[in-house]
Order: structure tokens, then sequence, then C-alpha cells
């Protein structure tokens, strides 16, 4: 799969985000309010990923800068936000990739944590994080209060190898 920075409203960015809130339709019955601008998401701020897969987006994921304006989270948080991998290419491997590039992007930004909300009618996106090192946190933002939300959090380290 090959990653592309593209503005988070980027035609193929928009694609893949409107099937990310489709598919929380089919598993939550509605889409997800939480507010979000393309600002959010350019650098310095933040970084959103395309993935491509002979020519068409299959796959993305965004980080933005947060700040600590709820208990659980840190100056220096970058929040994961629209991670999702169409159906026919899910299974090999590429959600890992995509997480691993949004990690080491939000991190040679300088930003110290990632954080994420998830639920559980997502067992599959539960699984991924929690193998790739991300533990609980307790509940922020929009869904904080919600009984099915679950939030995690992961340090993020520069790596030093090219």
């Amino acid at each position: 799969m090959e990653l592309r920075v593209v503005a988070f409203d980027h035609p193929d960015a928009q694609e893949l985000t409107e099937q990310v809130q489709q598919e929380y339709v089919v598993r939550y019955g509605g889409t997800d309010a939480t507010p979000m601008r393309s600002a959010e998401f350019a650098p310095p701020l933040g970084l959103f990923l395309v993935g491509y897969l002979d020519g068409r987006p299959v796959g993305c994921g965004g980080w933005r800068t947060v700040s600590a304006q709820e208990p659980v989270l840190r100056d220096g948080d970058a929040e994961l936000k629209r991670m999702y991998v169409a159906p026919a290419a899910r299974g090999h491997g590429h959600a890992r990739r995509l997480l691993a590039e949004l990690e080491r992007t939000a991190a040679t930004a300088g930003l110290t944590r990632m954080v994420l909300e998830t639920g559980i009618r997502q067992p599959e996106a539960i699984s991924l994080y929690r193998s790739c090192g991300y533990a609980p946190i307790s509940g922020f933002g929009l869904h904080k209060d919600a009984p099915g939300s679950r939030c995690f959090a992961k340090p993020l380290v520069v790596s030093m190898s090219a």
C-alpha cells in the first residue's frame, strides 16, 4: 500500500471518511458527530494519510493535536481519527502499516502520546490497537460517557533509524 499525505478535504479522503461513517451506521445505528475541521489535520497541527492499492484509495487515517482540556488528555497528545481500511483490502496488514506511519509522523512532529476512542462494536479495531501497544485510559471527547466507548493511549517514541 502506498501512503500519501493529503488534505482532510481531499476527494479521496472524503470518500473514505464517508465509508467510515457508513460503517458506523451499520455498527452503531448512526454516524459519528465528533466535530472535525480540515485545518486540524494540516501540518504541523495534524496529518491525514490515504493508502492506495493500484491507484485506488483503500485506507485512511489521521491525527490531530489535542490540548489538556479534559483530565485524561495531556499537552503533547495526538488524537487518532478516522482510521479505516476498506473491506476488500482488509487482512493484509494495511491497517497496522497505516497506524505505524501515523504514530511515526506524530512522534516526528514532537508529540509524545497517541490517544484514540473507539467502540465495542469494532472488536477488530480494539484488537489491533491492543496488539500495537495501546493501553486503556479513561474516556474523553464526545463519547466519553457512552457505555460502549473505549479509549486507549500509547506513548510515542521517535525512531533513530532511517
